[in-house]
């Protein structure tokens, strides 16, 4: 679909998106850390710290295998949680996780990354989405990291009625290298962020309902992809996408390679239960635990509302 657009500057800020009528969260939330169920532990910390670059801040050995992972400072991304005999996860053939989006803080780094993938000779998806540059890699168990670098927002497209407006092109390759210059991979820089999650839903007005109405997301991008939502606070292109690619399939479960919980850390208590109340009232239920509260929505995809 060609929509008409304007620079993304050119749009008062207020006007960037759909705000949930009940509930919007503010600008400076955070995602992550997400748990990973996965087959094999050694293979997955390969992966993890060998190709994507993540640094390894803990591990558990015993009867329950885990390990903790993410930026040199000391922030976890991902949590990796060993279920011997899970199955690998099939391209659109449960509905869940569709990937995990690693977000490099400069072009440099994303072109120092893809050079290092490469090298290792491992197969790198790509794609150019306007607002950002992307790549695409498997893991062990078939689950998908996307690893990505942000346009300045001076460089985005929206409609005049405030929709973030992205593509699908390739990569230049070139430009990419071109900018990583001399310097070699060392692993995810300083900096590095979950950008945003992406998931396979069974109905896109049911899974709205849950991020948009529920937990407060504004929608961002909501017509250009008749299969796809895209939903962002403070303007961001997305912190989720969902689609409806796998529909029809069934829910991620116990003896699958999937997401076990994402986390999205809020400002303070008072949005967390700005948050809760929003869910409640569209008609979810809200669980109090130690470590924050849990809600699922409508196909088992269990979020942990928190404070950092």
């Amino acid at each position: 679909m060609n929509l008409p657009t304007v620079p993304y500057l050119t749009l008062p800020f207020d006007q960037v998106g759909q705000n949930p009528t009940r509930h919007a969260l503010p600008a400076n939330v955070q995602l992550g850390p997400v748990v990973l169920q996965i087959a094999d532990l050694d293979a997955s910390l390969d992966f993890y710290t060998n190709v994507i670059g993540l640094h390894l801040h803990g591990r558990e050995e015993g009867q329950a295998r885990a390990a903790r992972l993410g930026t040199p400072e000391g922030e976890v991304l991902i949590e990796l949680r060993e279920k011997k005999g899970v199955k690998y996860a099939p391209h659109r053939g449960r509905l869940g996780l569709y990937h995990v989006a690693v977000l490099l803080p400069t072009r440099a780094d994303l072109g120092r990354f893809i050079r290092h993938a490469l090298g290792l000779g491992v197969h790198v998806g790509q794609s150019d989405h306007h607002y950002s540059e992307a790549t695409y890699l498997k893991d062990p168990d078939g689950l998908t990291v996307e690893v990505y670098r942000d346009r300045p927002r001076d460089e985005w497209r929206v409609t005049q009625d405030g929709e973030i407006i992205g593509g699908g092109d390739l990569l230049d390759l070139g430009a990419l290298d071109e900018a990583a210059g001399d310097a070699p991979w060392r692993g995810v820089p300083t900096g590095t962020t979950l950008g945003h999650l992406h998931f396979y839903v069974g109905d896109l007005d049911e899974a709205a309902r849950f991020y948009h109405a529920g937990l407060g997301f504004p929608k961002v991008s909501w017509s250009a992809f008749p299969s796809a939502l895209f939903l962002g606070a403070g303007g961001y292109h997305h912190h989720l996408g969902l689609n409806t690619w796998a529909a029809g399939s069934a829910p991620s479960g116990d003896d699958d390679a999937r997401l076990l919980t994402w986390d999205l850390v809020l400002p303070d208590e008072a949005t967390v239960e700005r948050t809760a109340r929003s869910l409640r009232a569209e008609g979810f239920s809200v669980t109090v635990t130690p470590s924050g509260l849990l809600a699922d929505d409508p196909w088992g995809i269990t979020v942990r509302l928190r404070t950092a």
